[in-house]
């Protein structure tokens, strides 16, 4: 009876000193970095509390602990404190979040526009995958590229036979945009892609360092800032535009005229190519108005489209298309209002790099 009363002691005591020693020794969970433009840094997790800092977009922290949502950080400076886990980011996923950035930076822009919703922006196109950061409503964004991911409506229980074909249960295709922003403010961990109600925050000050950042965003949450001219005739049209560009200038007596490119489709999303018709708009000097002066469609354009100038200095434009053959590179030139097609034969450039092969 003494030996059994002896070994509960034992026990007994071994349980006491481990719970000691994992109290008094937080252990170190895992590094992590803040994803959030800022955050603060709270004393507790109790609704009476005050702020202890205030952590910066990329700081790296430890994580000490975690309380349901919350977190116990210590940063770089050795203060500690509570956040939401949520303004927390992995390592792993925040070298690819910088390596798309540093991608994303060099990438020309196909479209300006504006979020219409607090939109959540995600390291890949498709709902599931990781969230990098939630862009306020209204916030300024380039349009770089476009993908189609798919999205499996939910199961709603109680429907019949009939309703649940697999017709029905058809994943939908979404297209989503590469896009190329800047962290509004302080943002919250909410927002979902179903167009929730998030919160809304207002702008940076002006002192703090402006923070850039790339990720996939649901397309239709951008709503595009199309110039005028394209917008009105892409509408009566029915062309949903994807991309548009200012190709040049020209002299009217009230003031320079831009001209414009914009590319798009006619249809819904999840289409298998990104752009699928051109268009060029001019400036009719004698009429006082826009008029279409090329259209070309049935092809499977690809993004991005570049813009620049030919060797004589007139407007020039490429992209790649997926034909019957294969990809091909298209290159058009315009001239004054006429704009047309150049072909590998007639390209100068082009014939001295097939020699050279």
């Amino acid at each position: 009876m003494s030996r059994i009363r002896f070994i509960v002691l034992v026990v007994v005591l071994v349980a006491i000193v481990a719970a000691w020693w994992y109290r008094s020794r937080p252990r170190i969970v895992a590094e992590a970095y803040v994803s959030e433009r800022n955050t603060t840094l709270w004393s507790s997790v109790a609704q009476v509390r005050r702020p202890v800092a205030t952590l910066r977009h990329g700081e790296k922290v430890m994580v000490l602990d975690r309380k349901g949502e919350q977190a116990n950080v210590r940063t770089a400076q050795g203060t500690t404190g509570w956040l939401d886990a949520r303004l927390l980011m992995e390592p792993g996923l925040w070298q690819r979040s910088t390596q798309l950035l540093a991608q994303a930076s060099s990438m020309p822009a196909q479209a300006r526009g504006r979020t219409k919703v607090p939109s959540n922006l995600r390291i890949e196109p498709g709902r599931g995958a990781a969230r990098l950061y939630q862009f306020n409503r209204g916030t300024p964004v380039e349009v770089l590229s476009r993908a189609v991911a798919e999205w499996p409506p939910p199961s709603e229980e109680g429907q019949n036979a009939a309703k649940d074909s697999a017709e029905e249960q058809k994943p939908r295709r979404e297209d989503w945009f590469l896009v190329r922003g800047v962290a509004s403010g302080t943002a919250g961990a909410g927002g979902i892609e179903g167009g929730g109600r998030g919160d809304v925050f207002g702008g940076a000050e002006k002192s703090e360092e402006a923070v850039s950042l790339a990720g996939w965003v649901l397309a239709r949450f951008i709503e595009l800032n199309l110039p005028g001219p394209v917008r009105d005739y892409a509408s009566s049209s029915g062309m949903r535009v994807l991309a548009w560009f200012e190709l040049n200038r020209v002299a009217d007596p009230d003031g320079e005229k831009p001209q414009y490119l914009a590319a798009g489709v006619h249809g819904g999303e999840g289409q298998p190519c990104d752009f699928t018709l051109i268009r060029v708009y001019t400036w009719g000097g004698r009429h006082k108005r826009y008029e279409t002066a090329y259209v070309e469609s049935n092809f499977c354009g690809k993004l991005p489209i570049l813009v620049g100038k030919s060797a004589s200095g007139d407007p020039e434009f490429r992209f790649s298309a997926q034909g019957p053959a294969g990809k091909e590179e298209r290159r058009y030139q315009m001239h004054q209002t006429l704009v047309r097609r150049v072909r590998d034969a007639e390209h100068p450039a082009a014939r001295q790099a097939r020699k050279a092969r």
